[in-house]
């Protein structure tokens, strides 16, 4: 069973004492590190509980009749639990581990039913994840990308998206929250459009499960995709959520151990969801390290987590305004504490690497988003992106180290 979470009062200097490699230097200067849109450090609890699983319990999980295999089975199925509970999901068995966000997405892709001429409705401003499986359908299968504009600050026109939903739309795929304007959805809305056409919805949410707490009931998401990396966790694990009815509908994806129930030579039957998706060894380690993560995220205050990360925000969004010489892209009010940016005569690269060698760590390039570029007018941009872990002090660290790479660069 788990162990109830005792929340702690939120500070940041504790909470970054949690992470040993805050305290490293980059070329001679303290670290600040603001690419945690990309991936976020790990505390030490996530670390540890790794490390503690290997030394003191492992094995292979599932089917095996020996201590170790039982012990290790039990941490694996208490991380899925953990993960249930963490977005509200109905039953652990609408919770399959995958090796990534990417990976649960393209489950879905690879498993819906689709003809040619069926359409799937994406915004602008999804991450290439959630734009490429769904490119694989029409190369393959025929499949029609109807797609969603926003305006400057990623908002969508829930009208818009309505008229896009036809008759032929199969699924309508978008983000929970842009990993490049920080611009959040509104993920009830967009399901209650969809379903009242019957179409059904899937909601990458890689960005939203860091900043925000999800609850897939109440959003009434047919699909649900994260990844553990962004949220404090190891790589190589995500999560795919999906309705019970609608992942037992599906074939497997990958075909091995775990995901069979009956195998002959004439023929070949499949286990039920979660295992049908899960062929074989799953990502065990990265398993019990993601709920370790999830542990540690909700044993913190997490609406003063979210306080701190607006205020992150708004320090950044206001001091880069006074910039005449930055342009920043997104800004709506409620955005996730992520700040995209370009310098006037600059290329973002060139920007990123000026501010690397004072100690200042920035995201550079399209972020896998670029239909999102096409729409800016960019091909690039930088992009700092907060975590609960960052100070104040480190806004006005990324601050002045883009006045020194203004003076290099001019």
């Amino acid at each position: 069973m788990n162990a109830p979470l005792i929340r702690r009062p939120f500070d940041v200097d504790s909470v970054r004492a949690q992470f040993a490699i805050l305290g490293r230097s980059v070329n001679d200067r303290a670290l600040v590190y603001l690419d945690n849109a990309a991936s976020a450090q790990k505390p030490e609890a996530v670390i540890e509980a790794m490390a503690a699983q290997m030394r003191g319990a492992y094995a292979n999980v599932h089917r095996g009749l020996h201590t170790l295999a039982n012990e290790t089975t039990e941490a694996f199925e208490a991380a899925r639990s953990t993960v249930a509970r963490f977005i509200n999901a109905p039953t652990t068995d609408s919770i399959i581990f995958t090796k990534g966000g990417t990976h649960a997405i393209n489950i879905v892709a690879a498993g819906i039913d689709v003809a040619p001429g069926d359409e799937i409705v994406l915004s602008v401003m999804e991450h290439h994840s959630n734009i490429v499986p769904w490119h694989f359908l029409r190369e393959r299968k025929g499949a029609v990308l109807k797609w969603l504009d926003i305006d400057d600050d990623g908002g969508i026109d829930l009208e818009a998206l309505d008229a896009l939903i036809g008759p032929k739309t199969k699924l309508v795929a978008i983000t929970h929250m842009s990993n490049v304007l920080g611009a959040k959805t509104p993920a009830a809305e967009i399901a209650r459009i969809a379903h009242a056409k019957g179409v059904k919805v899937l909601f990458d949410g890689c960005q939203a499960t860091v900043h925000g707490h999800v609850d897939v009931q109440a959003i009434d998401a047919d699909f649900y995709a994260f990844t553990g990396h962004k949220l404090y966790g190891p790589t190589g694990i995500g999560v795919l959520y999906g309705k019970r009815d609608l992942l037992a509908s599906m074939p497997p994806f990958e075909g091995g151990g775990e995901m069979i129930d009956l195998v002959e030579r004439e023929r070949v039957t499949y286990n039920e969801p979660p295992h049908r998706f899960e062929a074989g060894t799953p990502p065990i380690i990265e398993a019990v390290g993601l709920k370790a993560a999830i542990d540690w995220l909700e044993s913190q205050d997490r609406s003063a987590i979210e306080t701190h990360e607006s205020a992150l925000r708004d320090r950044a969004m206001n001091a880069l305004r006074e910039l005449n010489w930055v342009k920043l892209y997104g800004a709506a009010a409620d955005k996730g504490a992520i700040v995209a940016f370009s310098v006037e005569g600059a290329h973002p690269h060139d920007v990123a690497q000026i501010l690397d060698r004072q100690g200042v760590a920035i995201r550079a390039g399209h972020h896998c988003a670029q239909p999102l570029m096409q729409r800016l007018g960019v091909t690039a941009t930088a992009r700092a992106s907060f975590a609960c872990y960052n100070r104040l002090e480190e806004v006005d660290a990324l601050v002045e180290a883009l006045h020194k790479a203004r003076k290099l660069l001019s």
